[in-house]
């Protein structure tokens, strides 16, 4: 369902895909990635259409991520990239347009925005309920919910007027009830919000009821997992900042921490998370380097784009390889093989850099073990080589930690020769 829902927007993204490269007739986006006027006569020319149906299609690829905006630039996205091979890629597409329902259908032009936001904000409940009732729900029933989604909306956010109290005025000939006073205003708004989650597949729509499709039960049904799995937070870093959630997550075991990661990520929208965890990952603690580009293999295909980017990084490169090489198919055993003997050494100091800040001896001892030169004089060559910013703190904590005399002293030797700028 969600591929022929998208099969529309995926046609006019491949088309732009084509047509929109630099250098083709001057074929362009407008202004933020919005389709010019030639461009989209020359759209529904090529492809059959109306230019109102391109456009349409085309917001629609924007809205699931088919096609990405970058500033006024538009270009394809990873999901258009994986159309034709990975379901989950045109699930996430639909379901980035589910969650962009408010956007896809005109709103009222005479409501207030304030008064629209408050719709748009009480409107999972009223989803919930529909995914509870199973089957068709009348709207009078629905805009009675929704008038008391709204209610209790207001209360939450205490709208009692400040300042001095106002004289006593006369009792009101007749009290109304909430609802009465929000019935005539919710109710053109119900309907724009029902024509909105019926134009991205949420919903059907008509003669006094509504009915969520299949997908939009199983999109609500997702939303509501997602809320009870970062509910569940083991150790209750869902609000805090990504580098304090690594922190958080520094002394969890692998498990517990994949959890911790899962939780903090439900409760935020996946673009800003992903910037989050590389952001913390540009820092100078390495333990939250690695963790960080965990926490991104939690996320997964999404994160494809924002890793790709920091390729080019030095300190982020090598755990960018790997990233992306296992999220090709590479066996986590095997995806080593990506790296170049720098890269690797690189790697091997840095997260010794980690273990040196924040484990114990003994495994920076054994960290020994994982490097890939055959010998101490070897790997130590290497190390000095590569110029990492830690390759004397490592080198001297190493020194300091290893239990044979003779190889101590090399290290140490190391790293004042690296300390000194020598040879």
């Amino acid at each position: 369902m969600a591929r022929t829902g998208l099969s529309d927007a995926a046609r006019v993204a491949r088309w732009a895909d084509a047509a929109l490269r630099p250098g083709r007739d001057g074929v362009n986006p407008g202004g933020k990635g919005a389709l010019s006027d030639v461009t989209a006569e020359r759209a529904a020319a090529d492809l059959g259409l109306t230019p109102v149906q391109v456009r349409a299609d085309w917001d629609t690829a924007r809205l699931s991520g088919l096609i990405e905006v970058h500033g006024d630039t538009a270009r394809p996205g990873w999901r258009l990239r994986a159309w034709s091979r990975d379901d989950s890629a045109v699930l996430r597409g639909w379901v980035a347009l589910f969650d962009a329902w408010s956007l896809a259908y005109p709103e009222p032009a005479d409501r207030e925005p304030a008064a629209v936001a408050e719709v748009v904000s009480a409107m999972p409940q009223v989803l919930s309920f529909l995914q509870l009732s199973a089957g068709p729900v009348p709207v009078d029933q629905l805009l009675d919910l929704l008038g008391q989604r709204v209610t209790e909306l207001r209360t939450e956010r205490c709208e009692i007027p400040y300042g001095p109290e106002p004289e006593a005025a006369p009792e009101p000939a007749e009290v109304l009830e909430p609802a009465e006073v929000l019935d005539a205003p919710l109710a053109p708004l119900l309907e724009w919000a029902l024509h909105a989650l019926a134009s991205v597949g949420a919903l059907t729509y008509g003669e006094g009821q509504a009915t969520l499709t299949p997908l939009g039960s199983w999109a609500v049904w997702v939303k509501l997992e997602q809320i009870c799995v970062a509910a569940q937070s083991p150790a209750g870093n869902i609000e805090q900042s990504a580098e304090d959630m690594l922190r958080g997550c520094a002394q969890l075991r692998p498990n517990a921490a994949r959890a911790e990661y899962r939780a903090w990520l439900a409760a935020r929208p996946v673009g800003g998370a992903v910037t989050e965890l590389i952001d913390a990952a540009r820092g100078e603690d390495a333990l939250s380097r690695g963790l960080a580009f965990e926490a991104l293999r939690v996320v997964g295909a999404p994160a494809e784009p924002d890793v790709r980017a920091v390729v080019e990084e030095t300190p982020l490169r090598p755990y960018a390889l790997l990233w992306l090489a296992e999220h090709d198919g590479y066996d986590p055993e095997d995806a080593h093989e990506v790296l170049t003997r720098a890269e690797s050494t690189w790697l091997w100091v840095d997260t010794a850099a980690a273990v040196a800040d924040h484990g114990e001896a003994p495994l920076l001892v054994r960290h020994l073990e994982s490097a890939v030169q055959p010998t101490v004089p070897a790997l130590l060559d290497e190390v000095r080589a590569v110029g990492h910013p830690r390759t004397v703190q490592v080198l001297v904590a190493l020194a300091a930690a290893h239990p044979d005399p003779a190889l101590a002293k090399a290290v140490r030797r190391a790293a004042f020769q690296v300390h000194t700028g020598g040879s």
